[in-house]
């Protein structure tokens, strides 16, 4: 990385609310997964790395909405945490029986649920 995008990155991580690091989160791991979809033949062997980034963002975020100090409101942590559970259940389906059109599910969630956090929705 050059220097000027070393110190891009640092100013916009000081500025990005935390709903904009989300989503860039939950973007960074669609586009992962759709570029291993896109170029199964020669990026499978990167599904795995993806899948773990993937569900360790998801751990943080049902973690996140299931506390009880979280100001969202209840249904909305409810559905989120639902999500959750179905992303987690796709990821170990994946694992079990690894296809590209099987990621479509993931990378759709991920992508929704950013645009929702940017107000995109």
């Amino acid at each position: 990385m050059t220097q000027a995008a070393q110190a891009y990155a640092k100013v916009a991580q000081k500025v990005a609310t935390p709903r904009e690091m989300e989503a860039d989160k939950l973007m960074y791991a669609a586009q992962q997964l759709a570029l291993i979809r896109d170029n199964w033949d020669a990026k499978q062997f990167e599904l795995g790395p993806a899948l773990l980034n993937n569900r360790k963002l998801w751990s943080v975020l049902m973690a996140s909405v299931t506390r009880p100090e979280n100001p969202l409101p209840a249904a909305l942590r409810q559905n989120v945490a639902n999500i959750g559970i179905f992303v987690m259940k796709q990821t170990v389906a994946m694992m079990d029986d690894p296809k590209p059109e099987k990621l479509g599910s993931l990378i759709n969630i991920n992508r929704e649920l950013a645009a929702g956090l940017l107000g995109r929705a």
